[in-house]
């Protein structure tokens, strides 16, 4: 009794390993349709654009969409992979049906293309591997330039990353064409888009500040793909960037002093001078932007002449600039007694000689200068170096052309070229025309000022600039 007992549970158990063995068998069963090997599906399916079956030797139109069609009822598709040259998917969307399969990316001019086919019929696979060309833009057609920065080298993790495009672009699906062939990639992986500052530049910035020492590339598919009539992508160099530590300075001006941390230690706590009234410094974060160890700061460049009161004419040392029209971090050591007591700058923000070269020595392009409570204009967002942190994530994305809405210039644009062909034409940008203003009225605000009596400098004070 004992042993039948011990015998049985082995007998089923036996039974229980065997049946996962035969239904495995079953699987691999060569009479299986999907274990068959792939038929020939070259002659059961064509390509074409605009209606048009591609014939082999006559380059397709890059300005149609590309359609792979099943030529029978009984095939169907299940996959289009289409590559060009440069290694550049082509996004497509299938058909309910599997009858077709139609582009919705934008196919390269001058590019030669591999596809690559998966059908069915009646449960067997079926494979199709086919090549074309595009046809090459015209004789008068222009090229679409572009420009990526900043340079290649190491900045601060609040450095964002620019496109400018030597042609206007207003029209929202053009400037998806072209935003969606600007890649940006990084290790570590960060969500960030890219906005449109205007109809020729762009700026791209992650969700929060880039990770510390991350390795950043960027580079342009826009290689002839066709942006409007007459208007096709140009080739350019890609772009690698990296990150060192975060460096942030916070400077509160009711409190008189700038706190700096690194990588959120805190390194020193300086006394320091902003604005005074009626040369308020800006509040809001700002971007280094560059360091000059030397800058001659002059009144008369913004009208102030040798009979004011506030006529200067000083040499300054450890200069760190923050906007381009003028405000920088730098030596005061004229207004030595009011560093952490009273704000009497110009606009910029003074220390002593010694932690402006600590300070100069310390920061690098890219990192981060916030001033708070200054009673000053909020920092604006692009056309005084970067002030692209002042934007919540949500404003920030508004102005990419691939998120739902239009940019915020978009509309303004449209109703004012209104034919993309006259958008070739070399149009002013916003940074031009500040700049012009801020050169004619020589006043704006808390910029070209500074010293604790002196205003900072601005960018056409400096020779060759």
């Amino acid at each position: 009794m004992r042993h039948r007992t011990q015998g049985s549970p082995r007998i089923a158990l036996g039974c229980a390993l065997m049946a996962p063995v035969m239904v495995l068998t079953a699987c691999g069963d060569s009479s299986h349709p999907l274990a068959s090997e792939p038929y020939d599906a070259a002659k059961r399916v064509s390509l074409g654009g605009a209606g048009k079956v591609h014939s082999g030797s006559t380059p397709l139109d890059p300005a149609d969409p590309l359609v792979v069609s099943a030529d029978s009822d009984h095939d169907q598709i299940t996959d289009v992979v289409v590559v060009d040259d440069a290694g550049r998917r082509l996004a497509g969307e299938l058909s309910a049906d599997g009858s077709r399969w139609r582009s919705t990316g934008a196919l390269a001019a001058g590019a030669k293309y591999s596809v690559k086919v998966s059908t069915e019929k009646s449960g067997r696979p079926g494979r199709a591997s086919m090549t074309f060309d595009t046809r090459a833009p015209g004789g008068k057609a222009k090229k679409l330039g572009l420009k990526l920065g900043p340079d290649a080298g190491t900045y601060g993790v609040g450095q964002p990353v620019t496109a400018e495009l030597s042609r206007a672009v207003s029209k929202r699906a053009e400037r998806r064409v072209v935003e969606g062939a600007l890649e940006v990639d990084s290790s570590p992986k960060v969500e960030g888009s890219w906005h449109w500052v205007d109809d020729k530049k762009l700026h791209y910035r992650p969700k929060a500040y880039w990770p510390t020492n991350a390795r950043i590339s960027v580079r342009s598919t826009l290689s002839g793909l066709r942006i409007r009539d007459g208007l096709y992508g140009g080739a350019n160099k890609a772009l690698k960037l990296r990150t060192g530590d975060r460096v942030e300075a916070v400077a509160d001006a009711a409190k008189l002093r700038m706190t700096v941390k690194k990588n959120g230690e805190v390194l020193r706590s300086i006394p320091i001078t902003t604005g005074k009234a009626g040369f308020r410094t800006r509040n809001g974060t700002k971007v280094v932007l560059e360091r000059e160890p030397f800058v001659r700061m002059q009144s008369t460049s913004i009208g102030i002449g040798e009979g004011s009161a506030d006529f200067y004419d000083l040499p300054v040392h450890w200069a760190t600039r923050i906007t381009w029209s003028g405000e920088y971090v730098h030596g005061a050591p004229w207004s030595s007694g009011s560093h952490g007591a009273a704000n009497v700058s110009h606009g910029c923000t003074g220390m002593s000689t010694e932690n402006a070269k600590w300070f100069y020595d310390t920061v690098r392009a890219g990192d981060l200068v916030t001033h708070t409570n200054t009673e000053g204009e909020d920092m604006t967002v692009f056309d005084n170096g970067f002030g692209e942190w002042n934007l919540s994530w949500e404003q920030w994305q508004k102005g990419s052309a691939l998120h739902d809405g239009p940019t915020p210039d978009q509309d303004r644009g449209e109703r004012e070229r209104g034919s993309g062909e006259d958008e070739d034409s070399e149009a002013e940008t916003k940074d031009a025309k500040h700049a012009r203003s801020t050169e004619k009225n020589g006043s704006d605000l808390g910029a070209e000022r500074d010293l604790g009596g002196a205003p900072a400098d601005s960018a056409r004070l400096r020779p060759g600039l």
